[in-house]
Parts: structure tokens; sequence; C-alpha cells
């Protein structure tokens, strides 16, 4: 049987080197990585995950509990599961997708959770494992996101820059951090430049803000630009604009959040904050990964936003 020990002489490393590559890849060099891979390769050589496990009181397997309905439209949740995947794979573990009512089934050695919303809060404090979210709160755990304030900060500032005289805010009617924090940043903006707001808040599906728009047409006036919350709220307000005979982005801007999928669909294609869902993801079982080593606090770790241009505000 292949050892530890002929793994280092065919890679002409040390057997502690090689240990740590296994153990610790995250503390090693790609080239050091490549080496020892390559002669792991080679002489067919497969480390005992499950009897190191064991030794160590370790399951190995780490849960992502999705804590809301999956919408199958766009890819959000894949891109994430993706970006956990590649750390997962470096340090062997195991992931494990559950739901809210499958959430006790089996065991593991942390968790991520995303879709939390306050009525979670205190059955998530009391989990024994540790625990990252994906998405901000305030409610101190640990957690990963935009910087959604920023986000629609800037996508305020940029609408204005354009020439757009009127701003008009359509949020997600929710009680949740990241959607206070993007009302907040297009309210910033606003009271900058000494303007009114006006925001409105509709549940997160296209129908509804389409229906706004059809339904306060007359009200609403040329040289408007719509700051949303979400990719599917400002499809639905093209859409209305478009079927009501305005045009975009000639008299109507339309901005956007979350540039996963639907932004590109979107014809025009939508003027969004671009949120790097891969590496966010990536960034969490990174920070969990930490937080079950050391058990130590990870606090917040917060992405920059990116806009990304399209077609729904002027050039």
């Amino acid at each position: 049987m292949t050892t530890l020990l002929d793994v280092a002489k065919k890679a002409n490393v040390s057997k502690m080197t090689v240990s740590r590559v296994i153990n610790h890849p995250d503390k090693v060099t790609d080239e050091l990585k490549q080496v020892v891979y390559e002669a792991m390769r080679e002489l067919d050589y497969h480390p005992n995950v499950i009897a190191k496990a064991l030794a160590n009181n370790s399951t190995r397997i780490v849960k992502l509990c999705i804590l809301e309905d999956i919408d199958t439209t766009e890819p959000y949740y894949m891109n994430l599961m993706i970006g956990i995947a590649k750390i997962l794979d470096l340090h062997q573990y195991s992931l494990q997708l559950v739901t809210r009512r499958d959430f006790d089934i089996g065991n593991c050695d942390g968790y991520i959770i995303t879709g939390m919303r306050i009525n979670d809060v205190e059955w998530i404090k009391k989990l024994k494992k540790p625990v990252i979210l994906f998405g901000e709160n305030r409610y101190g755990l640990d957690y990963v996101d935009t910087n959604n304030k920023a986000g629609t900060y800037l996508l305020s500032q940029l609408a204005l820059k354009k020439g757009y005289e009127k701003l008009i805010y359509i949020g997600i009617d929710s009680k949740e951090s990241f959607e206070y924090s993007r009302e907040a940043g297009y309210l910033q903006q606003v009271q900058e430049k000494q303007m009114i707001p006006e925001l409105h808040r509709f549940g997160n599906h296209s129908h509804m803000s389409e229906e706004f728009v059809e339904n306060n047409w007359d009200n609403i006036p040329k040289n408007t630009a719509f700051i949303c919350a979400s990719d599917r709220l400002a499809i639905g307000i093209e859409r209305g604009i478009i079927r009501c005979g305005g045009k975009i982005p000639e008299d109507f801007g339309v901005t956007g959040f979350d540039g996963v999928f639907l932004n590109q669909i979107a014809s025009p294609k939508i003027t969004t904050i671009k949120q790097s869902i891969i590496e966010m993801g990536s960034a969490c079982e990174e920070n969990l990964l930490d937080k079950i080593q050391n058990a130590a606090p990870q606090g917040s770790l917060v992405f920059e936003p990116k806009i990304s241009l399209g077609g729904t505000l002027r050039n």
C-alpha cells in the first residue's frame, strides 16, 4: 500500500510538506500543491480522510441550508454552491444541501445559512456548530454579503449623472437587513442632492412592478429613473414602461440589483449591480472552515459592488 512517505519521495519533498498539502492546502503555494498532487496521482495515493475524521470527531460535512423557496429561473444558488464547492474540494469536505424541513437530518461540522428571516434568528443563535450566514444581518451573526447600501447609492448617483431629474425607488416589501441597506443607499444620494424621495415596495415579482407603472403612468414624468432593489423588479418596470409607450433609456431609466441572469435576458439589458456570488460562496466556506478549525468569530466580510452596464440608462 502506498504511504505518505512514498508520496514525499516521489515529489522530492518532506513528509510534513505532503501532510500540509493534504490537510492545509490554503497554506501551501499552488506550485507545491501541483507537484504533490501529481505524485499522488502517479502512485494512486488516496488519503484516509474518513479515518482521520473519526479520530478527530469530525464528519467532514458542511451543510448549506437555504431557508427560502429556491427560484429555478436564475442560477443564483447554483453559483453560490459552485463557490462553496471550490473550497470544500481543496479541504476534502462534502457539501450537504438542506432546507428548513430537513435541517436536523444527519450531523455536520458547520453550517452556511442563507435566506434567514427575523423569526430564524433565535434558533440559529442556539446552534452548537459554527455558522456563517450568506446575507447581511444586524443581529451579531457572522456573514458574507455585497455592500448593499453602496450599490444603490452608486446606481442613483450614476442615474443623476446621466441627466435623469427624478429618482423613484422600487423596493422589496421585506423587513430584512439587505433591503433596508439598499433603500438607505438610494435615500442617501437623494438627500445629498436635496431631492424629494419617492419609494414604493412590492413582493419580489416582476408583475407587481409592471402593474405599478401601468396604474400610475399618467403621474410618472419623463426623465425619471427607477432604482430597483432587484433585477426581477427592474424587468417589471421595464415592461411596464414599454407597454405604456415609453422609451428606455431616452425618456426613462431603470436599474436593478443582482446581475446573475435576469439582467442579461431583459430587452434592453438592465444596468445593475453584479454580485460576485461564486466568490462570495468561496468566502463563506473559507470563513466557516477557519471558524471550525480555530473556533474564532469571523465578523462580516463585505464585497464592494460592481456596476454592470446595460442599455437601461443613457450613454
